[in-house]
């Protein structure tokens, strides 16, 4: 006899669409890799019905999606009242927070009301007793997780793009955003990188794509072709260095850059947050950094440990944290004699080991979350059934519902799309049908 499949609730939040395909993959990795029955319920559009308490579920996820949320206490408490009916439902429970610099007190808060039994984070194993203090770690045990990882979809599809890519012809390339002055320094190198790279590569003959401009932003199957363009990518670990317990430095940043535009990092620091920047050393791998391995894109990056999954001058080329070797760096680059070997050695021992795909993560996070011994399964098999399908088709009509409100249509069409979606996929119309169904089964 085989082993019984398990009952998985994935509770999110999300009202943007569309999604970056990370956080697509991320979010859908355990329907795709776990084997067992997993139930999604987008709280920003959803509730959760009466029926979810009638299932056994071994595992709740609260996934980042949902304590994403936390930044905007507005946000973050209606959705807080929407899941509290969860509570008394008798799973294991574990969460996945990531930006754990900020808004920790919500995050402990969390941990602590709904009695979370595992946490995994992204976050250095030597910052947990300062992000996680007052948080009990002998009943929420802490594991460590990367904040992203790569799909087989991902790479297959990265492999067919690149069949489309005739040439490198981009030597060095580049996509950040800048960050907000509230991350600390560490939030700062990335326009460093940035601004060093295009005042000094254009001098040695290399041509760049480097842009911190949002409207730069590639999204999806844009960005991979972007890295098959490019021979090499800069970047730093992700994270920062800046503890921002309740988010009133964050806030205190904003308000005064609003009077003070122009104002450098020292200012603002020694106006908001004097004395606490480096407080926190807040690194983490990001996918980014994955991605550029499946793309065999050359890496440049800053000094650090990459969650010690990248080696300097095996998977990288190491940039000193003060840019002081960047002529060395650039000189490499020119000379273009060792992109072929760090590519190559990283794809073969990052992607296609295999150590770090959505599959070896959810096989982690399973045997790490649930208990030892499970109940029999319900006997009411066709219930759960029934109710899994329906939570299938809730959960497409939730992204059908985001889409809807966030994209323009014609007056007449958006409203007689909602009538119908309001009508036919109802919780209210579903909910009676279930009700009935498992009325006659009892009877």
């Amino acid at each position: 006899m085989g082993q019984r499949r398990l009952n998985i609730l994935v509770v999110y939040v999300m009202n943007k669409y569309p999604m970056r395909a990370t956080l697509w993959d991320q979010l859908y990795c355990f329907q795709r890799y776990s084997n067992h029955n997993c139930f999604y319920l987008n709280l920003s559009v959803r509730r959760v019905g009466w029926y979810l308490k009638k299932i056994k579920f071994d595992l709740i996820i609260f996934g980042t999606l949902f304590l994403a949320n936390r930044m905007v206490a507005e946000w973050f408490e209606p959705i807080l009242n929407k899941a509290r009916s969860l509570k008394s439902l008798n799973a294991a429970r574990i969460v996945f927070p990531q930006d754990e610099h900020a808004h920790t007190e919500t995050l402990s808060q969390f941990i602590r009301e709904f009695d979370i039994d595992c946490i995994f984070s992204v976050a250095p194993e030597s910052e947990w007793p300062t992000i996680y203090e007052g948080t009990d770690v002998t009943k929420a045990k802490l594991f460590g997780v990367l904040t992203g990882y790569l799909d087989d979809s991902t790479i297959a599809r990265i492999k067919l793009l690149g069949q489309g890519v005739n040439s490198r012809d981009i030597d060095l390339g580049y996509r950040t955003w800048r960050a907000a002055p509230s991350l600390g320094r560490h939030g700062l190198m990335r326009q460093q990188i940035a601004d060093s790279f295009q005042e000094k590569a254009p001098a040695r003959g290399l041509i760049t794509d480097i842009s911190t401009r949002r409207e730069d932003t590639l999204w999806g199957d844009a960005w991979y072709k972007f890295l098959l363009r490019c021979k090499y990518t800069m970047s730093v670990e992700g994270g920062a260095s800046v503890l921002d317990r309740d988010g009133t430095i964050q806030q205190k940043t904003a308000a005064y850059l609003e009077g003070h535009s122009q104002a450098t990092f020292a200012e603002v620091e020694a106006a908001c947050f004097p004395g606490l920047d480096g407080k926190l050393q807040y690194a983490a791998l990001s996918p980014r950094h994955l991605e550029a391995c499946a793309t065999k894109t050359c890496q440049i990056l800053v000094a650090g440990k990459y969650n010690d999954v990248l080696v300097p001058g095996r998977h990288y080329i190491e940039l000193d944290r003060d840019l002081g070797n960047i002529d060395q760096v650039l000189d490499t680059v020119k000379q273009d004699h060792l992109r072929h070997e760090i590519t190559e050695r990283a794809y073969r021992e990052i992607v296609e080991s295999g150590r770090y795909t959505y599959r070896s993560y959810v096989d982690f996070v399973l045997r790490n979350s649930l208990k030892s011994e499970h109940e029999p399964a319900s006997v009411h098999t066709l219930w759960n059934g029934l109710v899994y399908y329906w939570m299938r088709l809730s959960d497409f009509v939730s992204w059908v519902q985001v889409a809807l409100h966030l994209h323009s249509f014609s007056a007449r069409v958006k409203r007689k799309s909602r009538r119908v979606l309001a009508g036919v996929f109802s919780e209210e119309a579903v909910v009676s049908v279930l009700r009935r169904f498992r009325q006659s089964g009892e009877k």
